[in-house]
């Protein structure tokens, strides 16, 4: 039986209200999202969509009858506590609908969140790499990707919405080198015959008097890089530079400093030792990741909190046992 089954058949009809009862795990469930929407006809990143408006309001009305929001600077108190259960949303990129779809919900319940910034997309707006990738790939006139140096063998677009052949290119970019990933998108733009992506950048990210304006209604902010890089890819140079400028873009516009960051990707080989000296240099407190799991005292790694991540095909019962079965299905 999968974890998806069952949470079906636990949080199903009178056996979810018995689970509801008796659970009482102590520990901070925290919560990574991306976008709130519809993405199915984007011709972006599909998989950034971690929920529609109506569905995200839910999982927000279900996390307060069942757990107390909290700030991260109340995460390591919270630990402490034996029996009460707490929780933290954050969202990670800094994409508009962060502002026009999640902030007035937030608002509505009475609900903080965090924003973990890439302050270079809010700086200048461009079309990230997963975005333009997955663009490319469905704006192709062409059937497939021959194979290259970059691929070992032809690449067939799989129809009609071509997820499959975005999500393979996706890892072969999140696996290299950072110093290939330019040459890398420049091959793509090639390779499929679409050119680089012309869409207005501007429509797709906050800028920062919107973010002043969730920061003064007690959303947290914190960084992300100011570019988005996979860290671990870099040099230790290349990433103190990447995390300081994300850090003083942060000062400059927000008046506060950068206690807080999560790691683009998130998963444990997305960062290394280089890249918590780094942090540590920039003063940050609390470093997010983007595996799964939940936060326990016991585990506490304050450059290896743990996130668990909201999918568009997470459903409320997958929900539900994420939040009341944390151990389990977080």
């Amino acid at each position: 039986m999968t974890k998806v089954q069952l949470a079906r058949q636990l949080m199903g009809g009178r056996l979810g209200g018995l689970v509801q009862k008796i659970t009482s795990q102590p520990g901070v469930l925290v919560l990574a999202y991306h976008r709130i929407g519809d993405g199915s006809t984007s011709p972006f990143d599909r998989g950034l969509w971690s929920a529609t408006p109506d569905n995200f309001e839910r999982q927000v009305k279900f996390l307060k009858l069942h757990a107390d929001p909290i700030g991260p600077e109340d995460l390591r108190a919270a630990l402490n506590k034996k029996r009460d259960r707490h929780f933290l949303i954050t969202f990670d990129d800094g994409y508009r609908d962060n502002f026009d779809v999640v902030y007035p919900i937030l608002k509505q319940h009475n609900i903080r969140a965090g924003f973990f910034l890439a302050t270079g997309f809010i700086d200048v707006p461009i079309i990230p790499w997963w975005d333009e990738i997955a663009w490319m790939v469905r704006s192709s006139p062409l059937e497939e990707l021959k194979a290259s140096q970059w691929l070992s063998a032809p690449l067939k677009f799989d129809e009609p919405d071509r997820q499959l052949a975005v999500e393979h290119l996706l890892k072969i970019y999140k696996t290299m080198p950072g110093d290939r990933t330019a040459a890398f998108i420049e091959y793509l733009a090639t390779a499929t015959a679409s050119g680089r992506c012309t869409a207005d950048a501007a429509k797709l990210w906050m800028n920062w008097d919107m973010i002043r304006e969730m920061r003064g209604a007690g959303m947290w902010f914190g960084g992300h890089t100011h570019t988005h890089p996979i860290l671990s890819r870099l040099t230790r140079s290349q990433q103190l530079k990447e995390i300081a400028t994300c850090r003083r873009r942060i000062e400059e516009e927000l008046s506060q400093r950068m206690r807080w960051f999560s790691y683009p990707r998130g998963k444990p080989d997305a960062f290394d030792n280089e890249t918590r000296d780094c942090l540590q240099e920039e003063g940050v407190e609390l470093a997010f990741t983007y595996y799964g799991g939940y936060e326990r005292l016991e585990q506490w790694d304050a450059y290896d909190i743990r996130r668990t991540a909201v999918e568009m095909d997470t459903s409320m019962q997958q929900f539900r046992a994420m939040v009341q079965l944390p151990d389990f299905f977080a």
